[in-house]
């Protein structure tokens, strides 16, 4: 069995992971949660639409106003509204497909790019700012992350007047292929913005951008939006790399050798993790505060990612010298490779396993997180729904086993593509039919759907439900 190397094992310490705790993060890759395990008291789920009609829905989120609206992400560029009735607006929050002479602002060429994310500041009651995230088609496809802010005239619409008037942008970050971008953008419990940033394209990571500290690609970034309106944004002083790359003299001795792994020359101080290649979605529990990222693997394994409350910042996923809990490439079950930094909690395979053909029935090809489950006898319990085979697993801690369990509630026939909290905490889904290769572009793909997950108990009379496979 592959064990930790004592340089992860320091590393993942060093990072703020703790050793033992009531969740504690895999130490070797047997303690990594497979399909197959139970989450004790987890109920029966439904899937039960709220709302349709949505072309390429690839982000949700609740502005968490007391409004009890959804708003739900178009990938052409368009942000819906769907209010707590549950009712889709006609007309978008947000649209950024008509707001310049080229038309629209936003690169849609392949599935994997567009409007991925929308995120409200915690104060937005009061300050009306909304933060998108985008590929850029007048910046070549680059990453946009912008901020807006909403006239209170007018609550469920930024018109193309108020969003040129009102728009400042924090990142532009360049693209050098057209896949893998991340994608989503969320406030912690800190209050600081966190972006999701893919390892920028083609496969296996040819720039190593997952373990490159000097770019923005492969990580989970974490910046302050509460900058004055000349700064873009500012970095947290406690962030990992913060003081990393700061301006020194040389010396060559009185330093010990631990104090010199702190020097990271080059370093980007926005980095909160590394070693990821694609967290599309990540999620907090608003009950606890822990971090779930879920990462699209490559050609074999999907990898759910676990940092909890108390970390400091600083994991690494190990991106792209492992995929999941296996080597990278991943020729067989058997193969022997290091462990680097820190093991996933859950990992799940595509049909064809590894590199030698073993195949795999229990999984599916990339996987998407929902959210984290607070209820019905869900307990700290991190939804995920797959992108291919429309599987809806949830991750979870097993105190009395004291091990991490991956349970597969149903298989549907959705193509799950993003999810999030509803300001009750219940966990919403969106699909797309967002073929990967055969992508007739965002408004011509078969409409998709809003979705809450509910216990099978609790479903309302009349109710749709999401179909079975």
């Amino acid at each position: 069995m592959r064990m930790l190397t004592l340089v992860a094992f320091l590393a993942a310490a060093c990072a703020g992971m703790p050793v033992a705790s009531a969740q504690q993060v895999p130490a070797t890759p047997a303690e990594v949660a497979q399909p197959g395990g139970k989450i004790p008291g987890a109920p029966k789920l439904a899937l039960v639409k709220v709302a349709d009609g949505f072309h390429d829905p690839v982000g949700v989120t609740a502005a968490n106003d007391g409004s009890g609206r959804i708003f739900v992400v178009e990938r052409a560029g368009r942000v819906r509204v769907v209010d707590k009735s549950g009712k889709a607006l006609p007309e978008p929050f947000i649209d950024l497909t008509n707001f310049n002479p080229l038309g629209t602002d936003v690169q849609t060429g392949f599935v994997e790019q567009g409007l991925w994310s929308v995120a409200f500041h915690p104060k937005f009651k009061d300050n009306g700012y909304v933060y998108v995230h985008y590929a850029s088609l007048p910046f070549n496809g680059a990453s946009i992350i912008a901020r807006v802010t909403v006239d209170p005239k007018s609550p469920n619409q930024v018109t193309k007047e108020q969003f040129t008037k009102s728009v400042k942008v924090l990142m532009n970050i360049p693209q050098p292929y057209y896949n893998h971008y991340g994608g989503m953008i969320a406030f912690g419990p800190d209050g600081k913005l966190y972006i999701g940033k893919g390892d920028a394209g083609w496969e296996g990571d040819p720039l190593n951008a997952g373990q490159n500290l000097n770019v923005l690609w492969g990580k989970l970034l974490r910046i302050d939006v509460d900058a004055d309106d000349d700064t873009p944004y500012t970095i947290p002083k406690d962030n990992p790399f913060a003081k990393a790359d700061k301006p020194q003299l040389m010396s060559l001795f009185g330093i010990t050798e631990q104090g010199f792994t702190v020097n990271k020359i080059g370093s980007r101080p926005e980095i909160w993790a590394y070693g990821l290649r694609n967290p599309y979605m990540f999620h907090f529990d608003q009950k606890s505060g822990d971090l779930f990222i879920a990462d699209v693997g490559q050609n074999h394994w999907e990898e759910i990612n676990y940092q909890p409350a108390s970390s400091k910042g600083g994991e690494n996923y190990g991106w792209k010298f492992n995929e999941g809990s296996y080597c990278h490439p991943a020729m067989s079950a058997d193969q022997k490779c290091p462990i680097v930094g820190v093991l996933p909690v859950a990992e799940y395979p595509h049909p064809e396993s590894f590199e030698n053909g073993t195949k795999a029935d229990n999984g599916g090809c990339s996987s998407q997180g929902l959210g984290v489950a607070n209820y019905g006898g869900l307990n700290k319990t991190y939804m995920v729904g797959d992108w291919c085979s429309g599987r809806l697993f949830g991750v979870a801690w097993d105190d009395s086993a004291k091990k991490w369990q991956m349970q597969e509630f149903m298989q549907t026939q959705l193509q799950f593509t993003a999810g999030s909290v509803d300001a009750d905490g219940t966990v919403l889904a969106v699909n797309c039919y967002c073929f990967y290769t055969e992508d007739k572009g965002p408004d011509r793909n078969p409409a998709g759907a809003l979705w809450r997950i509910l216990p099978a108990d609790k479903v309302p009379a009349g109710a749709e439900l999401a179909k079975a496979k």
